[in-house]
């Protein structure tokens, strides 16, 4: 099963204040831990959305851009784990040993959410020319 785990975002990190030593060291060693275990695909941290933009769409086009930065923190995303483990279960026994993703001083929330798999899909045309595509991709890796 592959996995999200998402870091939310709060107001310190929607201001762009990096990490400090200390939380970049933990989480390099959680980071270790997941590697050595085979569970952790990929990682990283997003900017500031004040550095980014969102494309709304109606009616099927694109009908507004909007410049960040966005207001509602609870719904923004720092960064995120993409984790390749056997269960949910597994997914959330990684992310209670996380160190607290915006340091010990600060509240923090990690989300998680499977990823759909082609099989979730069903059989069709269309899903077998997206998994060719899949498949362009992962040799390019």
């Amino acid at each position: 099963m592959k996995v999200m785990m998402i870091v939310k975002a709060n107001a310190t990190t929607e201001a762009g204040v990096m990490p400090s030593e200390e939380l970049l060291a933990a989480m390099g060693k959680f980071n270790e831990q997941m590697v050595k275990a085979g569970v952790m695909l990929e990682g990283a941290g997003l900017k500031p959305t004040s550095k980014g933009a969102r494309v709304r769409f109606q009616g099927g086009k694109a009908v507004e851009v909007t410049d960040g930065p966005f207001a509602e923190t609870k719904e923004l995303i720092a960064g995120y784990w993409i984790l390749q483990v056997k269960s949910l279960q597994e997914a959330i026994e990684w992310a209670k040993r996380c160190p607290a993703p915006h340091g010990p001083e600060q509240d923090g929330t990690l989300e998680i959410r499977p990823f759909y798999e082609m099989e979730d899909f069903g059989e069709s045309e269309a899903l077998r020319a997206h998994q060719r595509l899949q498949d362009e991709l992962d040799k390019k890796r």
